[in-house]
């Protein structure tokens, strides 16, 4: 597993609180009404701190998790115990592109943007390759994807860093701490990369009492509808379609959120 993953230290303590309350999100109903559709073991890519599979193993699905946080994984144990859910041999600690688990599922869902976080081609081709190879004949792959990440509609400048900006905050523990995520951004237009530094910060009145800088340089690199489909092909993916956000309609051409499917075929 590789050393420098990303989500680890404060960036990982906070990543629930951050968030707030999962439970209305829209991909939530959607990739459990695709679970449940299909029957047999489903697996979680990128499960992080469980908000899907906790979920879903609540609701007495099949559903194992991989994520190469040690830190993430922690977390998902440890409300996994508060919850009295049973995730021993369901959580595995692994890169997308090294997955060698000993299961087959007959689903496999790639959230939140997951599999973007593989910015070398190389890696992703691998990783997709991999996930195939993790497939029941006929089973399935859905990933999610973004084909820009910026947000509003006017394209910030090549490789031009914004301003640092106050992205959440939030009370941090029984003192009346407060912890806040600062964000600034870049983008590479012509390799279609992201690239992202984050300082988290905990406050006791005016004093910041702990900080801690986050860089990944480039962290995304986001792809176009047909890019994604390509992929899906040079992996051996077939009857390969497009959904919109999380919806189950296709996706039109200019849909920014999408959704890629992909089947396994012997």
């Amino acid at each position: 597993m590789a050393e420098d993953y990303e989500y680890r230290g404060l960036m990982a303590q906070a990543w629930d609180l951050l968030r707030g309350d999962y439970s209305t999100w829209p991909d939530r109903p959607f990739y459990r009404a695709i679970i449940q559709g299909r029957g047999g073991a489903a697996l979680d890519v990128g499960c992080g701190t469980g908000r899907h599979l906790l979920d879903y193993l609540a609701d007495g699905l099949d559903i194992d998790g991989v994520d190469n946080s040690p830190e993430m994984l922690a977390i998902c144990r440890a409300k996994a115990a508060a919850a009295g859910a049973a995730v021993d041999g369901r959580l595995h600690l692994q890169d997308m592109d090294r997955l060698d688990l000993p299961r087959r599922y007959e689903t496999i869902f790639v959230p939140s943007g997951t599999f973007m976080l593989l910015t070398d081609l190389t890696a992703a081709d691998t990783a997709l390759r991999r996930f195939h190879g993790h497939l029941t004949p006929g089973g399935l792959l859905v990933a999610s994807f973004n084909s820009r990440l910026w947000p509003g509609r006017r394209t910030p400048p090549q490789m031009v860093w914004s301003e640092w900006y106050n992205l959440a905050e939030k009370p941090w523990g029984q003192d009346g701490a407060i912890l806040r995520r600062w964000i600034r951004t870049r983008y590479d237009h012509d390799q279609q990369l992201e690239h992202e530094e984050n300082r988290y910060e905990v406050l006791c009145g005016d004093e910041v009492i702990q900080s801690e800088h986050h860089s990944r340089s480039p962290c995304v690199r986001w792809r176009s509808q047909a890019q994604a489909v390509a992929d899906f092909e040079n992996a051996g993916f077939t009857d390969i379609r497009v959904t919109a956000q999380d919806t189950f309609e296709p996706a039109p051409p200019d849909e920014v959120r999408f959704k890629v499917w992909g089947t396994r075929t012997g």
